[in-house]
C-alpha cells in the first residue's frame, strides 16, 4: 500500500526493477453480517513458525482469541478515511472507510484473524486496517530480518472481485511524525493483490516522488501466481528479508519460500537507501482497501462497481518478524 499517487500496470513479463504501480465460526459470522463462504471450512491456524538456527522470533502473532474477539494490545486499528492531517484516501484513493467494527475485523476463534469489507444497500464501503504498535523492526547492521505472514486472499472472482485490495506491508517509522515523508521514509510492501488476480505483487517505494531511484509512484516491483493452489483458494506464506551480511546490502521478497524479487543496495540513490534504512525501523500493516489507483490501472475501469460484493474476508494466520 504505497501512499500518494499509487498505480500500477499490469505486466506479466516484469522484471525486478520494472515500474508498477502498484473465519469466524458460523454464529459469530451471522451475528456480525459477514458471510461464512471461506470461513466454516478455514484450516486451523498455526502456531507462528518457531525461528530457524541463529535466528531469534522478535514477534510474533498467531491469532488465538476467542471468536469476535479484536487483535490483541500489540495492534492498534486504523480508522476512517486517513490519518487526521495526513493525504485523505489514505493516499492511494480507497473509497472504504475503515473501521474497528467486528463485522470488519476480529479473530475467529480457529486461530485467524479476519479482515472484512462490507458494503451496505447505498454501495458504501467499510474495511478495516491494523498496524502494529511496535516501529522498531529492521535489520541490525550486519544482521538480517524477516518479516512473514501465512495468509489467504479475499476469496472471491471476477466482476465481484473488481476493487478489492488486500496488502501485508511494513512502513518507516518516521512517517508517524510525519505524514507527508513517503516515500523517502521506505515501504516494503511484502504482499499486495489487486481484484483478485492469481498474483502476489513485491514492492520497494524509497526516494522521492514522482520519479526517483524507486520509479515512483510506481516503486520498484516484481510479482508472480502463487504456487500449486490460487492466492485465493488457500493460504500462502509470505516473506520479506532485509540482508545486511554482505558487502552490499539486499531486499528480498517470497512467496511460500520462492524468491522472486530483489533490489540490491546499488539499485538506488544512495541517500535513498540510506534515508530508508538509518531511522529507527519500521511498523508492519495489514489491511483490506476497496478501490483505488492500482485496482483501477489493472482493471482498466473505476472501481469498485456494483457488481463488486462484500462479504469477503483476508484471513491472517500468523504475523512474524525474525531477526539474525
Amino acid at each position: 500500500m504505497a501512499l500518494p499517487g499509487k498505480s500500477r500496470h499490469t505486466n506479466e513479463g516484469a522484471t525486478a526493477l520494472a515500474p508498477r504501480r502498484r473465519g469466524r465460526v458460523a454464529a459469530v459470522a451471522l451475528a456480525a453480517g459477514i458471510g461464512l463462504t471461506g470461513l466454516v471450512n478455514a484450516p486451523a491456524g498455526a502456531d507462528v513458525p518457531p525461528p530457524d538456527e541463529g535466528w531469534t522470533l522478535s514477534f510474533g502473532d498467531d491469532f488465538t482469541g476467542e471468536a469476535g474477539a479484536p487483535p490483541g494490545e500489540d495492534w492498534k486499528v486504523d480508522t476512517g478515511h486517513g490519518y487526521p492531517g495526513g493525504p485523505g484516501n489514505w493516499g492511494t484513493g480507497e473509497i472504504q472507510n475503515y473501521t474497528a467494527d467486528p463485522a470488519n475485523l476480529g479473530q475467529d476463534g480457529n486461530g485467524n484473524l479476519v479482515i472484512t469489507p462490507q458494503k451496505d444497500d447505498a454501495g458504501n464501503w467499510t474495511s478495516s486496517r491494523i498496524e502494529t504498535q511496535r516501529g522498531d523492526f529492521k535489520a541490525e547492521e550486519g544482521g538480517v530480518m524477516r518479516i512473514e505472514g501465512r495468509i489467504q486472499m479475499p476469496d472471491v472472482a471476477a466482476d465481484k472481485a473488481l476493487g478489492y485490495w488486500p496488502a501485508f506491508w511494513a512502513l518507516g517509522s518516521p512517517y508517524r511524525d510525519d505524514l507527508w515523508s513517503w516515500p523517502g521514509i521506505g515501504e516494503y510492501d511484502i504482499m499486495e493483490n489487486v481484484n483478485a488476480e492469481n498474483r502476489v505483487y513485491g514492492v520497494l517505494h524509497c526516494d522521492v516522488s514522482p520519479g526517483g531511484s524507486c520509479l515512483e509512484t510506481d516503486g520498484l516491483v516484481n510479482s508472480r501466481e502463487c504456487p500449486d493452489s490460487t492466492c485465493q483458494e488457500a493460504f500462502h506464506t509470505y516473506r520479506f528479508e532485509w540482508d545486511r551480511t554482505g558487502d552490499v546490502e539486499e531486499l528480498r521478497w517470497y512467496v511460500d519460500g520462492q524468491q522472486y524479487h530483489s533490489v540490491k543496495e546499488t539499485d538506488v540513490n544512495a541517500t535513498a537507501w540510506t534515508n530508508m534504512t538509518s531511522h529507527e525501523g519500521y511498523f508492519v500493516l495489514l489491511n483490506v482497501a476497496i478501490g483505488g489507483q492500482f485496482p483501477d490501472k489493472n482493471s482498466g475501469i473505476t472501481t469498485p462497481t456494483e457488481a463488486t460484493e462484500g462479504g469477503h474476508p483476508m484471513l491472517v494466520d500468523y504475523i512474524a518478524v525474525y531477526n539474525k
